[in-house]
């Protein structure tokens, strides 16, 4: 089971979701999007929690209301974080997490500790995560056929540009074919006129 929210806060609606219990968050890891940006109370244990970034965004360019949203969110799915004030909760692109083979279930490390950002949480904010909660919806999604949909689906679109490209290259190649056949012809039509001036002033000399 999938819980999955809107952040609307920004008048742009974002994705933010988490899985039911650790089993689902293996699922998460393995099957996120690489427009994920996955989010954890820093040090204590807490839910997963992502947020679907819009194409060609990046990490940096969350807006903070978001950004706060999320911290709110996972804050308040941590057990003992959601009674602490002054946490410090720790996001990175989906990309950057790390599973290997002698982790418990749930667990996750980083490739690069450099992509590791934070945010600072004073205290819970109710009025957020009850905004947050209203738009709370369960599912029990497919990830797998997700990921494999939206891979298909970027893909298709890089043969879409590649084939315009490719397209736009053979037009301009035809294009400067063109340009150079009539510099030719211009040139070839102007030794001609000279030639013919020539002539006539031969004929002059008779007279």
């Amino acid at each position: 089971m999938v819980f999955y929210f809107e952040s609307k806060i920004t008048g742009t609606t974002y994705v933010i979701y988490m899985g039911i219990d650790k089993h689902e968050n293996e699922d998460l890891i393995k099957y996120g999007w690489p427009e994920d940006v996955w989010f954890h109370v820093d040090k204590v244990s807490s839910a997963h929690v992502y947020l679907r970034c819009k194409p060609n965004e990046s990490i940096d360019d969350i807006p903070h209301e978001v950004l706060s949203d999320c911290a709110q969110l996972v804050k308040a799915n941590s057990i003992q974080g959601n009674k602490m004030n002054n946490i410090q909760v720790v996001y990175t692109p989906w990309a950057n997490l790390k599973k290997t083979g002698d982790m418990a279930v749930g667990q996750v490390g980083f490739f690069r500790s450099k992509e590791v950002k934070s945010v600072h949480v004073e205290r819970r904010i109710n009025e957020t995560v009850n905004r947050l909660n209203k738009t709370k919806v369960e599912k029990l999604p497919d990830l797998r056929q997700e990921k494999e949909d939206r891979d298909r689906q970027e893909r298709n679109e890089a043969k879409k540009i590649a084939n315009e490209q490719r397209l736009k290259e053979k037009e301009e190649i035809k294009r400067r074919k063109a340009e150079a056949e009539l510099r030719s012809y211009s040139n070839f039509f102007t030794e001609e006129n000279m030639t013919s001036n020539q002539d006539g002033n031969d004929s002059d000399d008779f007279m």
